[in-house]
């Protein structure tokens, strides 16, 4: 009887680290396809070709309105993602067109989408909000 509940234990504990293996092998393969997905549609730039770049082109926080009004970045104008399609008409495609959100994650999908749509020159923020060092604005409630 113990070594029933051995072997079960021991088989047990080998299932446990497949699935913890599988559930790994799962997220760097999501994350590969993510980064396939970022280069294929747009540039990633750091923060400071960002500061350098953005007066000529259309500045978009991809992030839900509260998120934005809590902060973000000076001259941005907040598009979320979940509004895109619908919105994509304000967005002119003879302009640049710089995408940030928290990370990347938004961005990437916003990038898959306008790119889509006819748009050619759109960039991602490589640092994305999180890190962002430069100017920011917040609403004043």
């Amino acid at each position: 009887m113990e070594e029933e509940k051995l072997v079960l234990g021991v088989s047990g504990m080998n299932m446990l680290y497949i699935i913890v293996i599988v559930l790994i092998v799962a997220w760097i393969i999501y994350r590969v396809y993510q980064y396939i997905q970022r280069k294929r549609y747009a540039n990633i730039i750091t923060e400071e070709e960002f500061t350098q770049g953005m007066r000529k082109a259309q500045v978009i926080d991809l992030r839900e309105k509260n998120d934005f009004d809590r902060g973000h970045i000076m001259g941005s104008r907040n598009i979320p993602l979940t509004m895109l399609k619908q919105r994509s008409v304000e967005i002119r495609s003879d302009l640049p067109v710089y995408l940030y959100d928290q990370g990347m994650m938004l961005s990437t999908r916003a990038s898959k989408l306008l790119s889509k749509k006819g748009y050619t020159d759109i960039s991602i923020l490589k640092s994305g909000y999180a890190r962002w060092t430069g100017k920011t604005k917040t609403k004043k409630y």
